[in-house]
């Protein structure tokens, strides 16, 4: 017999899209669960993005989590985009004024986790058979298991923060679900090392043997990126090809500071473009990879996910404080049209840095085109850092 359970929010995923919601709730009065298939330390261990709006950042205060970003976070007042080695830096403050955080999304998802556990509230890891039930009706459901238990959880609204390849989508029927989808032809061969960035900003650099970036998780430890074949394997790159081959990628200048160290972290990411709509169904409301992905280029997959729950944290609490089910209505045209902004600066991004395999030598040359333009040109450059420290949040 499964035990039965209440509460009014149930919430899939624990990744920050759902641990976030779920911290922000609490703050307001409002009860939820949160439940997730994998264990507290596959999770706290997974390697993903570093790079924060400073709207993400003020969310992360905002749900009483930000002390240790604001010890050990980077602040950065711009990046650096590389062209065949010819360097050209993206002023956010001067151009926005405005600037980004460089925080891990492990220690982010750290920071979330242990104040959920700190503060008692439910949390339930390594859930199986994760089912949602009467999402139509007033009176939805999610089943699970634990530990070989079964448990019935009750609640008002359901939230799909469980990823792209979780529960919640596929909850939608197919005949309401639309997605749209671009897989791009190549992936990104990631290394973290404990060794100092090679510069104290981000550098995107693009150039005949392909994409690379160098980015950081603190003073002293890095992340670099290669753009790779799909069909690429880990074993083939030990780490002092990865340095040859960054050197090479990023041009003397620039490889000259570039420290090499063992490889703690190795791993190649596919890139995709991703849209599902809507982002609501019912009492089910999608958030974060549920409901879509971006290519890295941009460093925007964590910060739209984030978006999306301050968006729906604000709508349950209109619902719960004063009556008010209009944005909870609204909130998958609310989320989709920033959505599809930043879909297409992850595009833009990911088509001016990438070597494409099929380019033809005119594409090749508008890429060139493109770049000696932005050096030129403070409205191109205002454009990109307009979207890079993250669009105004819509409600």
């Amino acid at each position: 017999m499964s035990q039965k359970l209440r509460t009014q929010v149930a919430i899939i995923g624990s990744g920050p899209a759902g641990l976030l919601l779920s911290e922000l709730l609490r703050k307001a009065g409002i009860d939820a669960w949160v439940i997730d298939r994998q264990s507290r330390v596959h999770i706290e261990a997974r390697i993903r993005a570093g790079v924060l709006e400073w709207g993400t950042v003020e969310a992360l205060r905002e749900a009483g989590v930000g002390a240790r970003m604001d010890r050990e976070g980077m602040v950065h007042s711009g990046f650096e985009m590389c062209f065949d080695g010819h360097r050209h830096r993206i002023d956010l403050a001067g151009l926005v004024d405005k600037k980004v955080m460089v925080y891990g999304q492990t220690e982010l998802t750290k920071d979330l986790i242990a104040q959920r556990l700190d503060s008692g509230a439910p949390i339930v890891f390594s859930a199986s058979n994760v089912q949602i039930d009467n999402v139509t009706s007033s009176a939805p459901r999610v089943r699970y298991e634990q530990a070989g238990k079964a448990h019935v959880l009750e609640c008002d609204y359901v939230a799909g923060c469980d990823g792209f390849h979780g529960v919640a989508r596929q909850t939608i029927p197919a005949d309401v679900l639309k997605t749209y989808e671009r897989v791009y032809p190549f992936g990104w061969l990631g290394v973290l090392v404990d060794r100092p960035p090679v510069a104290e900003e981000l550098i995107y650099a693009n150039g005949a043997r392909g994409f690379a970036l160098c980015s950081m998780r603190s003073a002293t430890r890095s992340r670099y990126y290669l753009q790779c074949g799909l069909d690429d394997n880990i074993e083939n790159w030990s780490d002092d090809r990865f340095f040859d081959e960054l050197e090479k990628r990023l041009g003397s200048e620039t490889a000259q500071n570039l420290q090499r160290g063992s490889s703690i972290e190795k791993s190649i990411a596919p890139l995709r473009s991703f849209v599902a709509e809507p982002m609501r169904y019912g009492a089910m409301f999608l958030a974060g990879d549920a409901a879509h992905i971006v290519p890295p280029t941009g460093a925007k997959g964590l910060n739209l996910a984030v978006a999306d729950v301050r968006v729906l944290a604000r709508a349950m609490m209109q619902s719960y404080q004063q009556g008010n089910t209009a944005y909870l209505e609204r909130y998958s045209e609310i989320c989709l049209k920033r959505v599809w902004k930043v879909e297409r600066f992850s595009w833009y991004m990911s088509q001016l840095l990438h070597q494409f395999p099929e380019a033809t030598p005119f594409e090749r040359k508008m890429q060139a085109a493109e770049f000696d333009y932005l050096t030129q040109s403070e409205s191109a450059c205002r454009s990109i850092a307009e979207n890079y420290v993250g669009l105004p949040l819509q409600m």
